[in-house]
């Protein structure tokens, strides 16, 4: 036998190493859950304010791990008979869709963008970052049930997501509810620096958005019970000497992915539209494109807010600079129900989260892409790893989003546009938060 190549070098089997050890972490010496509570009584409508005071001494809280618990029922429902559907249940994600905007407020610096579209950014983190397995299993205690393609609109057992949660709410049944928060600085790894107090506020959606009911319910999601649950780590006290001394000439540095949703709107009778300066100065390094329904986006019983349908797309393309992305653009043809002339815009559903071809999915098939599925996604890095933990050289300049339509819109249209930007948040030695953007 002989090498393939002179410069492979002689490896090690890990089953014929017999002496080596796994290595010891001596770091953090034990974690206990700390729950915190709302300052004041909730009252459906207003906000909820939760106020998580600083950790001292030998600990830090462990925020990736920070999950809202509670108890949610409906109100004021219709009432149905025992062998009936009911007429309202919660729209998908209700614990996430129930607010407009949720702040976390860093030693009184806001670090979350003040859009009011929280609904929309969790929607799509979640229905696009999971697969099947994870939406079968944990992510029911988040209330996610999806709803049947083609059928978003329907309060039927046509719709399986309405049918799932409708049946969990009826009779005015509490539910309990466990979820993280979708919020950048939480998706981060990094424990936060002792003497660094978080607020975080919850604002209230309206009920027409996350109720499915009848045009004239009264239907009310509220919260029974409701607190915050945050890892709190018990750190060597060699570990934080050593972090002391270095915020002498150091700050401490949280890298995220800091997430935008905004919505442009398209009239009813148009057959394109061309939206310029979508992002001005520093450019996204990945974006996702959804439409719905203008009714359904501003709050209706009868609407589903997270049916993205296709409203007879044509044309889609971005533009970096006066460059387009992709060079052909995306040519769909959805002239009839069931067409499926969408092979390209499927697929950015892959090869824009950086799925590609692995073992891996998000539970979405061809046949219900165009049912209330459809969305296009745009890595926009320059090595196409915008799902990679690295960085890459910050872009900047404009971003131009042109659509063209089969047919004259009958019916105005919101443009779902979900950004992610490559962001740094920094932490002085007097506990002064700085970030790199505009809050």
């Amino acid at each position: 036998m002989s090498l393939l190549h002179q410069n492979s070098c002689e490896c090690i089997k890990s089953e014929l190493d017999f002496f080596s050890v796994p290595p010891s972490q001596q770091m953090i010496l034990g974690t206990q859950d700390v729950e915190f509570y709302p300052v004041s009584p909730i009252i459906a409508g207003t906000v909820i304010d939760v106020v998580v005071p600083p950790c001292a001494g030998e600990y830090l809280y462990d925020v990736n791990g920070a999950r809202l618990n509670g108890v949610g029922r409906l109100t004021g429902a219709t009432a149905a008979a025992a062998d009936a559907l009911p007429a309202e249940a919660p729209v998908n994600l209700i614990p996430h869709s129930c607010f407009s905007h949720v702040e976390l407020i860093l030693n009184g610096k806001q670090t979350s963008c003040g859009s009011h579209m929280y609904p929309y950014k969790s929607y799509i983190e979640t229905h696009l970052g999971y697969g099947s397995d994870a939406k079968a299993s944990h992510l029911t205690n988040r209330l996610y049930y999806a709803d049947t393609a083609w059928n978003f609109n329907k309060r039927t057992a046509d719709n399986e997501g309405y049918e799932k949660r409708a049946k969990l709410f009826k009779g005015g049944r509490s539910i309990d509810i466990v979820t993280p928060i979708s919020l950048p600085f939480l998706n981060q790894q990094r424990m936060l620096l002792s003497g660094v107090e978080m607020r975080f506020r919850f604002h209230f959606s309206k009920p027409e958005f996350h109720i499915m009911g009848p045009e004239n319910s009264s239907a009310q999601f509220e919260w029974t019970s409701f607190s915050l649950t945050i890892p709190r780590a018990q750190i060597s006290p060699s570990v934080l000497l050593a972090q002391s001394r270095a915020l002498e000439t150091a700050t401490a540095k949280y890298p995220i992915c800091r997430t935008e949703c905004k919505t442009l709107t398209i009239n009813a009778g148009l057959r394109s539209k061309v939206f310029d300066s979508v992002y001005l100065g520093q450019l996204p390094k990945r974006v996702i494109l959804g439409m719905v329904d203008n009714t359904a986006f501003n709050g209706a019983y009868t609407e589903n807010p997270f049916n993205f349908d296709h409203m007879d797309l044509s044309f889609a393309a971005l533009y970096i600079n006066g460059v387009q992305v992709p060079a052909r653009g995306l040519n769909p043809d959805f002239t009839h129900a069931r067409s499926t002339k969408y092979a390209d815009c499927y697929q950015t559903l892959f090869s824009g989260s950086g799925v590609h071809h692995k073992d891996e999915g998000n539970g979405i098939d061809r046949e219900a892409y165009p049912g209330g599925n459809c969305f296009l996604i745009f890595d926009l890095s320059p090595d196409r790893s915008s799902h990679e933990g690295h960085w890459n050289l910050q872009q900047t300049g404009c971003l131009r989003i042109e659509l063209r339509f089969k047919r004259d819109l009958v019916k105005a249209v919101n443009l779902v546009v979900y950004a992610e930007f490559q962001s740094l948040i920094e932490i002085d030695k007097y506990r002064t938060v700085h970030t790199d953007y505009s809050t």
